[in-house]
């Protein structure tokens, strides 16, 4: 395993720990973590926009989808756990998919991802999701509910990494930040969650 690999899984798995944490807590802690992780965002966003005429949308985009990601998890906590997890199986299953698989290249926007990539995003998150439903009993999700849900979070959240990817080409930067080893910055890291958040904010309401 390389130095590399093993500072990514390391701090994927700190950051996730840390999350839930303030997800789980609520209250006063989770406000403090959402607004350390929006200044952090922000401030990336800002140093790879600050002189583009899209820079105050993106903002704009930054503020709803961190106030869906608020509102989500205080009205539906199982459920925001649930779409976290799809957005964590969505990036692991893509990274290990297309480590071990490779194959056809996805895009030009960003070289690195597949066609296996893509369908081990959508393997490991209706795995993992099914596994969460069943065993914490959540009896209003129904598998061919769960299935569509899932397929839908997943496929935004990869849509929201090539979005970003395609922002990061435009500016010609390989990451966003350097704040996390392995990864680059907090935006490369939650990218697909901040377009995942929000559509899933909508589709539960409509649920």
């Amino acid at each position: 395993m390389s130095q590399e690999l093993t500072k990514r899984i390391l701090s994927s798995v700190i950051i996730v720990a840390i999350a839930f944490f303030f997800i789980i807590k609520g209250s006063f802690f989770y406000i403090f973590f959402l607004l350390v992780f929006f200044f952090i965002t922000s401030f990336e966003w800002y140093k790879m926009t600050k002189n583009k005429n899209y820079f105050l949308l993106g903002l704009i985009f930054l503020i709803v989808s961190f106030l869906s990601a608020f509102l989500l998890r205080n009205i539906y906590l199982d459920d925001f756990v649930l779409v976290i997890l799809i957005c964590i199986s969505t990036d692991i299953g893509g990274f290990v998919f297309g480590k071990i698989f490779k194959g056809p290249k996805l895009t030009k926007i960003s070289p690195n991802k597949t066609y296996s990539g893509m369908i081990g995003s959508f393997f490991l998150s209706i795995i993992s999701s099914l596994f969460y439903v069943n065993y914490y009993d959540l009896v209003y999700w129904t598998d061919d509910v769960i299935l569509i849900a899932v397929i839908l979070i997943s496929s935004i959240s990869q849509i929201g990494d090539l979005t970003v990817s395609y922002f990061k080409r435009k500016s010609k930067i390989k990451n966003t930040g350097k704040i996390i080893p392995g990864h680059g910055g907090l935006l490369d890291r939650i990218d697909g969650m901040l377009f995942a958040i929000p559509f899933a904010f909508i589709l539960f309401n409509f649920l």
